[in-house]
């Protein structure tokens, strides 16, 4: 950092910033901003950044904000704000932090000594414990933990590495002076954000990294993922990345993880346990699973030793990292190291176990189970922050968050203060930060916000560290200190570290070792086939009733023919909602009674079939659920896929009929595109056959019910049945190509159910079924099919022997049975049987 007084600084690059953004930016070096407080080279880097973001939002600071938003929302990444049950954007500022060369070899230096430092303090924690022996530590600092695992004492890792990946969150002070907030060895939370706050500057900016000069990240990730490989002690192992499930704060970051690093997105109920070794079910039967990375907690790792009452890890997991079958990064009991507590040691246990004084030195921190310390923190409330020593709520403090004591109202001082005296171990005192400030772009203007950086370290293959080059920062809504990654009206932004001049880090921007030649799409596992098989279900579900829907309000093949919702067929259409369970309390009255009521009542039943969250079997309530199943699949669709799905409902009005309509055809395109993205998109591998299974099997059961319900009306209404069918099958044009009369039933009979070259028609959907069934592995040895191929072929069978003349009501209720049975082959051959929220999804559809 240079040494040059801020106002000779601030002169030397006036003229630099006579017509920059930052000509009027408010913040002075005297409170440590980042950009007026850096040396001469680093703030025309930051100059040469503001000029070019302002030449492609064309001088407006807004313009280039809203086009990193919409990059942002296109890589499909969110978030959850605790306590939120619905995902938000990720809030990415269009302004980087810029960071000299020269400032971050001091900060890598400083978070490799920590890692090191907390590697040694974990292997004594869990081994010789000697610094307890010695009194360097008092044991309560340990044993008060509940993340204090005494079950590992004496388990050491394999390799002797207790710390794969570790990140610190850091706080600049206003002198440029940097320290440790807090430790994170628990979880890696931010590294994927990393990522994604990358991968939109680039979108947003082009070539302005290169220019500038900024060291990549691919390095990084890909030393850490070969470490995580060597870590296992095999050749070419498989490494999952365990993740508590979709309703995890982070888990679109974890899958977007897997996928860049090339790991299976695993949870609990996909493992199992056999001989000590760890297994991943899948559709060709378990495949071995060599390392974990894990995103839970140890407690929530094996019911059978910790917490009997997780449903999220693998009964005798346990067993199995301890003999040593399975990697495990972190090693299970780091979280540990996390507590407030330890780190009011961290500066005495640094000279101990390392011999030096620490280069990044912790955010001054009394443990108030000394009595010193008690006393000091009791006397000096209101120049602290408060907070729980262990990292869970305690009497006196509202949330297990720092609180600054000053902020306290009278009744819950006092509060605290008795309970500081009744159990001062349970407590801690922590210095208020003055966090240094960065240039952001907010509400058109760029502004000086608060600041802290995560930045991560992660073991490589030969054991050593490499530090990523770079790291999540957070921008802060208000002056006090962050505690959490993403709070209410946060913001992050990438880190660009520059160096002077080109390197060779500045070349690699993706991973770049060459794998071995690989073909399909890897393993599937048995949860990911059935969330898929679901996925396809619903979808096609919903397109079924809003066919029926735009039937109903009159829609056809020429567009607004007039009004179908009259009559027997409308009673038939409505009942057909009301089986799939899309129709409510309107489907007994009017229309759906077939006593010729008027529009009205159609129109409000097909406002609630679409719209009516409360009904099981309406548009909205399918798109969610499919919604649901995709969110484990996120890593699998490719962005403008899960864009497309992410859409919200469009909003539907009962009262003005042509705007539903138009609504109508509108969801129409949105699952035509689906489709299109689904036939020209997808690698043809196990997870898109069973995405078309789940299709195929909902489709055909629907032309079934369809048909069952239509031609089994009267002969007055069969030309307009006839017709309706030929509608909601999707077969009008070919019915007229082929035929020069009007609808008939026999003739659209035969081209909606047995036409094996109709791909609307029954037969088709189950040759496809078959065709698919065929294509997935086998986990029998002797040739035979599988149950549910052999089920399906005898329905194909039967289908091509069939004629027009006999697929009458009966015989189409049998084919349904046949199809439901099917379903139900397949459920218990690929998918886990286990699965609650699956078993209560198909109660909800059968």
């Amino acid at each position: 950092m240079s040494t040059r007084p801020p106002a000779a600084r601030r002169a030397g690059r006036a003229a630099a910033r006579k017509a920059s953004w930052f000509e009027h930016y408010p913040a002075s070096a005297a409170g440590g901003d980042l950009y007026t407080d850096a040396p001469r080279w680093v703030a025309h880097r930051w100059d040469a950044v503001a000029g070019e973001l302002a030449r492609l939002g064309e001088g407006d600071p807004a313009a280039v904000q809203d086009a990193t938003t919409r990059n942002a929302a296109d890589l499909g990444l969110t978030f959850r704000v605790t306590g939120d049950e619905d995902e938000r954007a990720w809030p990415v500022n269009a302004m980087p932090l810029v960071i000299g060369a020269g400032e971050w070899e001091g900060l890598e230096r400083g978070l490799i000594q920590r890692a090191d430092m907390l590697e040694r303090l974990a292997a004594d924690i869990y081994g010789p414990q000697r610094l307890v022996k010695e009194g360097h530590l008092p044991a309560a600092v340990i044993a008060g933990s509940p993340y204090f695992v005494r079950r590992m004492i004496g388990h050491t890792p394999p390799k002797g590495r207790f710390v794969q990946v570790y990140s610190a969150d850091l706080a600049r002070g206003p002198r440029g002076q940097w320290r440790v907030l807090q430790d994170r060895v628990r979880l890696a939370s931010g590294i994927g954000y990393t990522l994604e706050n990358r991968l939109a500057m680039s979108r947003t900016t082009g070539d302005l990294l290169g220019a500038s000069n900024v060291r990549r990240t691919a390095g990084f990730f890909e030393d850490m993922r070969e470490g995580l490989a060597a870590a296992c002690g095999r050749e070419r192992p498989r490494v999952a990345l365990l993740t508590p499930g979709r309703f995890n704060q982070t888990y679109s970051e974890q899958a977007h993880l897997a996928r860049y690093l090339g790991l299976p997105l695993v949870e609990g109920r996909d493992l199992s346990v056999l001989d000590n070794r760890l297994y991943v079910g899948t559709i060709a039967g378990p495949k071995r699973v060599d390392g974990i990375w894990r995103w839970i907690n140890t407690d929530r790792l094996d019911p059978l030793a910790f917490d009997a009452r997780s449903q999220l890890g693998v009964a005798n997991l346990y067993e199995a990292w301890a003999s040593g079958e399975v990697g495990m990064a972190n090693w299970p009991g780091t979280e540990v190291l996390e507590s407030a507590a330890l780190a009011a040691f961290m500066p005495r246990l640094c000279r101990i176990l390392m011999g030096e004084a620490p280069l990044l030195p912790s955010i001054a921190t009394w443990w108030c189970g000394q009595a010193s310390e008690g006393a000091t923190v009791g006397q000096r409330i209101d120049e602290l922050a408060l907070l729980p020593a262990f990292g869970q709520p305690v009497e006196g403090l509202a949330a297990s968050q720092p609180v600054a004591g000053v902020a306290l109202s009278g009744e819950e001082r006092a509060l605290f203060t008795e309970a500081l005296r009744r159990r001062p171990m349970d407590y801690c005192g922590q210095e208020i930060v003055q966090l240094s400030t960065t240039p952001a772009i907010i509400e058109g203007k760029v502004a000086a916000l608060p600041f802290t950086l995560r930045a991560f370290v992660a073991r490589t293959a030969d054991g050593g560290w490499t530090v990523m080059p770079g790291g999540f920062a957070r921008l802060s809504s208000g002056p006090s200190r962050p505690t959490t990654m993403m709070g209410e009206g946060d913001l992050s932004a990438d880190v660009w570290v520059v160096d002077e001049k080109p390197t060779d880090q500045h070349q690699r921007t993706t991973l770049s070792a060459e794998p071995p030649i690989s073909r399909g799409g890897g393993i599937l596992a048995s949860q990911a086939a059935d969330n898929l098989f679901w996925f396809g279900r619903y979808n096609q579900r919903g397109e079924i009733v809003l066919r029926i829907v735009r039937s109903l309000l009159g829609n056809s093949m020429e567009g607004e023919s007039g009004p179908t919702g009259v009559g027997e067929v409308a009673a038939g259409l409505v009942r057909l909602l009301a089986f799939w369970g899309a129709a409510g309390g309107t489907a007994g009255t009017g229309a759906a009674a077939g006593n010729g009521a008027g529009a009205l009542d159609a129109n409000a039943v097909c406002a609630r079939a679409l719209s009516d969250g409360s009904l099981v079997g309406s548009v909205a309530t399918l798109l969610r659920r499919r919604m649901e199943a995709g969110m484990s699949l996120r890593e699998r669709f490719a962005r403008d896929f899960w864009r497309i799905v992410s859409r919200p409902m469009p909003v539907i009005s009962a009262g003005r009929p042509q705007e539903m309509l138009a609504t109508s055809r509108n969801l129409g395109e949105h699952f035509s595109a689906l489709s299109g993205l689904v036939a020209e998109n997808m690698v043809r591998s196990s997870a898109w056959r069973f995405l078309l299974i789940g299709q195929r099997i909902e489709r055909a059961q629907a032309i079934c019910r369809m048909a069952r319900e239509l031609t089994a009306l009267g002969p007055a209404s069969a030309e307009v049945a006839s017709g309706v069918l030929l509608d909601l099958c999707d077969s009008q044009i070919i019915y007229r190509t082929r035929y020069l009369t009007a609808p008939m039933p026999n003739p659209v009979r035969d081209l909606v159910l047995l036409d094996p070259d109709n791909p609307r028609a029954l037969v088709f959907q189950v040759a496809q079924i078959v065709e698919h069934l065929s294509q997935l592995p086998s986990v029998r040895d002797d040739n035979v099919p599988e149950a549910p191929l052999r089920a399906a072929r005898a329905i194909l069978g039967k289908l091509q022997a069939a004629v027009a003349e006999e697929m009458d009501a009966a015989r189409l209720e049998a084919f349904e049975r046949e199809l439901f049975t099917l379903s139900d082959l397949v459920s218990q051959r690929y998918f886990l049987q286990f699965d609650r929220e699956g078993a209560e999804r198909r109660t909800r559809l059968m």
